[in-house]
C-alpha cells in the first residue's frame, strides 16, 4: 500500500483539483487569459515556478526558449554538464552502468513484454553491472569538448564557439508534463526536478514544452503544439547546418568578433535564429519523446506524426518514446477502473470532468482517438510502424490496464514495448518526487535510463536489462 504520506497529500490534492475543474467547468469564460490561439500555458497561481539557471550549479544548466510568435507555446532547455566534459567522463572508471541502490530491487514490481532475455518476473527489472573495473563508462557520444570562454565568471554558459567543432552531441528528449490537459506546466518545480534527473541519468538534452491548457484552448491545441516543437527542433537543426556551410564557403569560417565578453556571429544566414545550446550540442537524429500522463497521450500522438512525416522531418528521428502512466480511458471499463476507480490522486470522475473541458461539447467521448488508443478507427501508421515504446504504470493507478492493453498490441506486431509496473505506487509516482519522495521514483528514472540508452547510443545495445 502507499505511505501514510502519499495518502495525506493524496486526499489534499483531490480535492483542490476537484475544486479546480468544476471552477472551469462552470465559469468557462472566467479563465485568465482564456480564448483565441495565443493560449495558456501555465497557472502560476496554482504551483510553484522554478527559475531557469543557466548555470550548471547542480549538474544541469536551464533555460526558456518561446518558440512560436503566434502562440505562449515554449520550450525549456535542460543541458546537462556532461556536454563539456566528455574527458572528465571517459576516465572515469565505471562500476556500474546506473548508480542504483542494491535495495531498489525490491521496489520494482514487474516488468513485462522486454525482448531482452534477462529479465527478472519476479523482482523486476536488473542492473547490470560492470564485470570488469578498468573499463571505461561507455557515452551516448564520443566528442571532445572545447569550452574555452564559453563560462562566464559566475558559472553561466553563454553557448557556443561558431568556430570550434569538438563539442560533444548529445541525443534530445522531448518531455511532455502531465496535468489532465488543464494544469501543470513545463517550468514547475516538480516538473524542473524531474526533467534535471532524467537529464542526467540519461546524459541527454531535455527540452520540456509548454503546450497550451484547456479549457482556453481545447483539443487539439495540445497536440499541435507537441508536433510543432519537433518541427522547430529541424529547423533548428537546419539553420545551425546552413550557419555552418554558409561559413566555410566564405573561408575559413564565419566572422566572429568577441564584444562585452560574449560570441557574436557574423554574417552567417540565420544565425540569429539559432538556439546555441542545440546547435552546439544537440543530435536530433537520437530524439526521445517521453509524457508522463496526459503528456503520455500527446507523446504517443507526436510518434505516430512522426511516423508518418518519415524524412520529411530530416534530421529528426524519433529512435524511442517513453510513456509514463498514460491517460487513456475508454468507454467499455477494465478491470483496474472498476476495481481502483476512485484511487489516489486522479480518479475516474476527475478525469472524465478534464476529458470533458479538453474536448469540445461535440466532439467529447470517451473512445475519441485522443483518449483510446484501441479503438480500431484511431487512424494513423500501422502499429508495426512506431518507434520502440517503454510503458511505465504503477499499482495503484486506475488506467494501468489499458496502457498495458495498448503495449500489448504494440507486441503483437514486434514492437519493443515493454511494460515496468511499481509496487505499491500511484499516478505520477516519480514526476511528483519533489513532494512524494518516494524510493521508487529513483529507481524508476533509473530504469528509464537503461532502457533508453538501448536506442540512443552509438556503440550498440551497451545498456540491457
Amino acid at each position: 500500500m502507499p505511505s501514510i504520506g502519499v495518502k495525506l497529500y493524496s486526499v489534499f490534492f483531490k480535492f483542490m483539483l476537484k475544486h479546480r475543474l468544476q471552477n472551469r467547468f462552470q465559469n468557462p469564460g472566467s479563465n485568465v487569459g482564456g480564448g483565441g490561439s495565443f493560449g495558456v500555458t501555465s497557472r502560476p497561481e496554482e504551483e510553484t515556478v522554478a527559475a531557469a539557471n543557466p548555470s550548471f550549479t547542480d549538474g544541469v544548466a536551464t533555460k526558456d526558449i518561446h518558440i512560436d510568435p503566434l502562440t505562449l507555446v515554449s520550450v525549456r532547455i535542460f543541458l546537462p554538464d556532461t556536454c563539456l566534459n566528455f574527458s572528465e567522463t571517459l576516465s572515469k572508471p565505471l562500476s556500474r552502468v546506473v548508480e542504483s541502490d542494491p535495495n531498489l530491487n525490491g521496489l520494482r514490481r514487474s516488468s513485462y513484454g522486454s525482448a531482452i532475455n534477462n529479465v527478472s518476473s519476479s523482482n523486476g527489472v536488473k542492473v547490470k553491472h560492470a564485470h570488469n573495473q578498468d573499463n571505461y563508462r561507455r557515452n551516448s557520444y564520443g566528442c571532445s569538448s572545447d569550452g574555452v570562454g564559453l563560462k562566464s565568471e559566475n558559472g553561466t554558459y553563454r553557448g557556443y564557439n561558431p568556430m570550434g567543432n569538438n563539442f560533444r552531441k548529445l541525443p534530445v528528449m522531448i518531455q511532455f508534463h502531465g496535468g489532465g490537459f488543464v494544469s501543470g506546466s513545463n517550468d514547475s518545480e516538480s516538473n524542473d526536478f524531474f526533467c534535471r534527473r532524467i537529464s542526467k541519468l540519461c546524459d541527454v538534452i531535455v527540452l520540456a514544452v509548454g503546450y497550451r491548457l484547456a479549457p482556453e484552448n481545447k483539443y487539439p491545441a495540445a497536440y499541435d503544439d507537441g508536433l510543432k516543437v519537433l518541427h522547430w527542433l529541424a529547423k533548428q537543426s537546419n539553420l545551425a547546418e546552413c550557419s555552418k556551410s554558409l561559413g566555410s564557403m566564405q573561408g575559413g569560417g564565419a566572422d566572429l568578433r568577441k564584444s562585452d565578453g560574449q560570441w557574436h556571429v557574423a554574417d552567417a544566414f540565420g544565425a540569429s535564429m539559432v538556439e546555441p545550446w542545440l546547435a552546439a550540442h544537440g543530435d536530433p537524429s537520437r530524439c526521445v519523446l517521453l509524457g508522463a500522463s496526459c503528456g503520455g497521450n500527446i507523446a504517443d500522438y507526436v510518434a505516430r506524426k512522426a511516423v508518418e512525416a518519415g524524412k520529411l522531418l530530416d534530421p529528426v528521428k524519433v529512435v524511442a518514446q517513453v510513456l509514463m502512466y498514460p491517460y487513456f480511458i475508454g468507454s467499455v471499463p477494465t478491470h483496474s477502473e472498476i476495481k481502483l476507480s476512485n484511487s489516489y490522486f486522479y480518479d475516474k470522475a476527475m478525469c472524465i470532468l478534464s476529458w470533458k473541458l479538453f474536448l469540445s461539447e461535440e466532439e467529447f467521448n470517451l473512445d475519441h482517438p485522443a483518449a483510446n488508443p484501441l479503438v480500431a478507427d484511431r487512424g494513423g501508421p500501422p502499429l508495426k510502424q512506431m518507434p520502440p515504446t517503454l510503458t511505465v504504470v504503477a499499482e495503484y493507478d486506475w488506467m494501468r490496464d489499458r496502457a498495458i492493453a495498448y503495449s500489448e498490441e504494440l507486441r503483437k506486431v514486434n514492437v519493443d514495448a515493454p511494460v515496468l509496473e511499481y509496487k505499491d505506487q500511484v499516478h505520477e509516482f516519480a514526476t511528483l518526487d519533489i513532494l512524494l519522495k518516494t524510493p521508487q521514483a529513483q529507481a524508476c528514472a533509473e530504469d528509464i535510463a537503461i532502457w533508453v540508452k538501448k536506442y540512443i547510443s552509438l556503440r550498440g545495445h551497451e545498456f540491457s536489462y
